[in-house]
């Protein structure tokens, strides 16, 4: 029999499952009110959003929900406190993957704009409420337009990057943009993303901690605010996003589905939903996938192929559609 031909995927591009159907957080963690914009710590033990619930200080608040263990229940959520929050709205957060930057949306005066982006530094990573006074993002980001949802990209090759949400051009229709941080610590002029963008409401981007996969919301028609999830995958950090596909069922329903955020480990996916089945205007949901390619790389063996023919080369793990019956690639 004819041996198969080798064929090479790049080792940063790993291959998943399917999502499962979304499941509602419950009742600890949703309430009666809007709960929408979950994003979780890299150790998945503190998950935030944002709520308008009784107990907060303004519009919207950020609350966090702890727990001991991924095994273990939610806690009941705390509001982060008046260094965070402001009287008005602030939402949306999201992390830096070391941990130690949250980024978001605010309402609050002294911006731009009617929304602008800020951040906030903590020294301990594990500190819910360590967080300092946020500052403004500054003129590279903000204008006088709305500008908001933002996910931070390490870029091992590069400057870190912002992608973003703004309606700069066009009031009430957001587009994506990009900005990349300077040896200041300023942000730059931002770019738009033209392969991201439509003529619907974009938002809330989630970006992959590899710079390969991001998943947004997108209108699912002019002149409506309904919205459904979408996913853009590219080959490397240097090429064009390829074009956004609908992430359809079982994630998005016939109602609103929104503000995606990936964990650290792209295998859960928060987001939230008006869905009819949940506890009020919006709730929060996950769904959840398996990586099937590569395996991790301590499953990795050097100088031959385990399971799903992932091969150890040059200290990591390279993928391989089939050997040959090889233990080499080729």
């Amino acid at each position: 029999m004819a041996a198969l031909i080798a064929t090479a995927v790049p080792a940063a591009a790993p291959i998943y499952t399917g999502w499962s159907p979304g499941v509602n957080l419950g009742s600890t963690i949703n309430s009666p009110f809007r709960d929408t914009g979950p994003a979780i710590s890299a150790d998945g033990l503190s998950l935030y959003f944002d709520s308008d619930r009784p107990g907060g200080l303004g519009g919207r608040d950020f609350w966090v929900s702890q727990r001991a263990s991924v095994d273990d229940a939610w806690g009941t959520p705390v509001n982060l406190g008046a260094t965070i929050n402001s009287p008005l709205v602030d939402a949306q957060p999201s992390f830096s993957p070391d941990g130690h930057r949250m980024f978001f949306t605010s309402t609050r005066s002294g911006g731009l704009g009617g929304n602008d982006l800020y951040q906030s530094y903590r020294a301990d990573i594990h500190d819910d409420f360590g967080w300092q006074a946020p500052t403004n993002l500054g003129a590279g980001v903000n204008t006088a337009g709305g500008d908001f949802s933002a996910s931070y990209f390490e870029n091992e090759g590069g400057a870190p990057q912002l992608i973003f949400g703004s309606d700069r051009l066009e009031p009430g229709n957001s587009d994506w943009y990009m900005s990349e941080l300077q040896a200041d610590g300023s942000w730059g002029p931002a770019t738009s993303i033209p392969e991201l963008n439509s003529p619907f409401n974009e938002g809330h981007p989630t970006v992959r901690r590899d710079g390969l996969e991001i998943y947004f919301h997108r209108g699912i028609a002019l002149g409506l605010s309904a919205t459904d999830l979408w996913v853009a995958t590219r080959a490397s950090v240097d090429d064009p996003w390829s074009a956004p596909v609908n992430v359809g069922a079982p994630v998005n329903s016939d109602r609103t589905d929104q503000d995606a955020y990936l964990s650290a480990d792209a295998k859960t996916l928060f987001y939230d939903s008006s869905r009819f089945e949940g506890s009020g205007g919006f709730d929060i949901y996950m769904s959840t996938r398996e990586q099937i390619l590569p395996t991790a790389k301590d499953e990795c063996k050097q100088g031959g192929w385990v399971r799903f023919g992932v091969f150890e080369n040059q200290g990591d793990c390279v993928s391989y559609f089939a050997t040959g019956g090889k233990d080499q690639p080729g």
